[in-house]
């Protein structure tokens, strides 16, 4: 899973560090890869039909906040009428994401913070895949705060998240339950009711919600996994996923 635009600097020192750690003892390529959670081709993919299933199009502008190396990035790249804005706190992700999507109006952004280097009223889409799961519920509030000003009127906040009542989430909590570390990282579920109260309060729309043991994305193609997993027709990219609109 792609990790986040977190604010907290501790965490950015030691996520740079771990990214830097797995490039030396794997390479760049699988090393950068891994460092957002693997299925790095098949993730990208569904994430980019998910959007394709919700309207986008030639001429929209994309923000990608948690962009990692350019998971999502390099399956829009192809397309030459999309607009791209990618973030991240990790300087070397940003530096393969841009070299691995080769697009030179594109704009990949080095933030430390909760804010969102794209301006008012200007996206189609704002996406924060995995991010939220590894966010305070303050900074994930104050994240659609900053989507709803980034978005244009009808234009849609995309989140994956972690929940309860999905079955197969439950590992990732029992692991933080059983990990002493004080430097783990945070697997941060989040309910339904805290999603919809976020929403009221930025002027935001829920749309949907569904879980992430829901097939729901239509794809045109056999997606395969690194574990040799393969889906078609429908998908789930594992981590459940809201789409919320900007209010007129």
């Amino acid at each position: 899973m792609t990790r986040p635009c977190m604010p907290n600097t501790d965490f950015n020192s030691s996520y740079i560090d771990h990214v830097a750690d797995l490039e030396r003892r794997l390479g760049a390529d699988a090393g950068l890869r891994e460092a957002v959670g693997g299925d790095f081709v098949a993730i990208g993919k569904l994430e980019y039909y998910l959007l394709r299933s919700l309207g986008l199009g030639d001429g929209q502008l994309v923000v990608d906040v948690g962009c990692g190396c350019g998971r999502l990035g390099c399956q829009l790249a192809p397309f030459p009428g999309i607009r791209y804005i990618g973030s991240d706190v990790v300087p070397r992700l940003l530096a393969y994401a841009e070299q691995l999507c080769s697009r030179p109006d594109w704009s990949f952004v080095h933030v430390g913070g909760t804010t969102i280097a794209c301006p008012d009223s200007s996206a189609q889409f704002v996406c924060f895949f995995s991010v939220f799961t590894h966010l305070l519920h303050e900074d994930s509030y104050r994240y659609f705060r900053e989507a709803r000003r980034c978005l244009k009127p009808g234009g849609k906040l995309v989140m994956s998240f972690l929940e309860f009542r999905a079955p197969t989430h439950w590992p990732f909590f029992a692991a933080s339950v059983d990990n002493p570390k004080p430097d783990r990282h945070l697997d941060q579920f989040i309910e339904r009711d805290a999603i919809h109260a976020w929403a009221g309060h930025s002027d935001l729309d829920v749309v949907s919600i569904r879980s992430g043991d829901t097939l729901h994305i239509p794809i045109p193609e056999e997606i395969v996994f690194d574990s040799g997993t393969r889906m078609g027709s429908l998908a789930t990219i594992g981590q459940s996923v809201a789409i919320l609109e900007r209010r007129p």
